[in-house]
């Protein structure tokens, strides 16, 4: 099978980064993964290393307890000591104990699954999320999952927030993985950029799940840096145009709110090249 030229990149890039690059790529994929794990084969497709290199990286993640291979299985998780070190810098880093209360009022005005994300480098990262007293659940996204910026609706949010130079130096780098990886044509990750900015905030229908609809809104901290996003999700039947608005105008209450909170607190700054 003949090789795209973006594959043929990305291989050579994978060969020519060193083993430091090679075992956080498989961190963050193992971290993508969740508790399902992921198969090696998998992680050597998506990084475009040899079975063998992602192996012997691998089992020296295993050694130092940064990742697990689940047992019976041939399937990766990441590993207890990720955990550990997360801990420590949970004091410097997270945010969600003080975006908490507002997530937990939120939600119980929306009576649907709001979720908090936050920008890491060119992906966001679900770090909370709150069900609603909806009847039917949405779970399109859990605690840890992470997406290329401008796939899901907070990403999305987070991505039309940036400077549009800024923006379009992120489109050209994960474009093609969002095309790739999720079917979605960086034409309608455009259209849908163009979309955020003229209304304020994201929109997604059917785009990560099938039969849901998700909104989101930026909220930046208090050096004005665009830091993360909040979403709600439902069902398509719930979301009409008035439900929307009306989801809008409590998430901009939210809004408000985090960015309060977050006023003399200062977090990691990105500085795009």
């Amino acid at each position: 099978m003949e090789t795209s030229l973006h594959e043929e990149k990305e291989v050579a890039a994978a060969e020519a980064s060193g083993p430091l690059e090679r075992a956080v790529a498989l961190l963050r994929l193992l971290a993508t993964a969740g508790r399902r794990g992921i198969a090696l084969t998998a992680l050597a497709r998506a990084t475009g290393l040899a079975n063998s290199t992602v192996h012997r990286l691998l089992a020296q993640l295993i050694a130092q307890r940064l990742a697990t291979q689940l047992e019976g299985s041939r399937r990766y998780v990441i590993g207890p000591l990720a955990y550990e070190l997360g801990l420590a810098a949970a004091a410097q880093f997270d945010i969600r104990g003080l975006c908490r209360p507002v997530l937990e009022t939120l939600a119980e005005e929306a009576a649907e699954t709001v979720y908090l994300v936050q920008r890491s480098g060119d992906e966001a990262v679900c770090i909370d999320l709150v069900e609603g007293a909806t009847a039917v659940r949405v779970a399109s996204l859990q605690v840890g999952s992470r997406r290329p910026l401008g796939l899901g609706a907070g990403g999305l949010a987070i991505l039309a927030a940036l400077p549009p130079d800024e923006a379009e130096r992120l489109i050209d780098r994960v474009g093609a993985r969002i095309e790739k990886d999720w079917n979605f044509p960086v034409t309608v990750l455009r259209r849908s950029l163009q979309d955020n900015r003229r209304e304020g905030s994201s929109l997604i229908r059917n785009r990560i799940t099938p039969g849901v609809t998700a909104v989101g809104l930026s909220f930046r901290d208090s050096l004005g840096q665009v830091l993360g996003a909040i979403s709600i999700a439902g069902t398509n039947a719930r979301m009409g145009p008035k439900r929307l608005e009306a989801l809008r105008l409590s998430m901009a209450g939210a809004r408000r709110r985090i960015e309060a909170t977050l006023q003399g607190h200062h977090w990691v700054r990105y500085v795009d090249a």
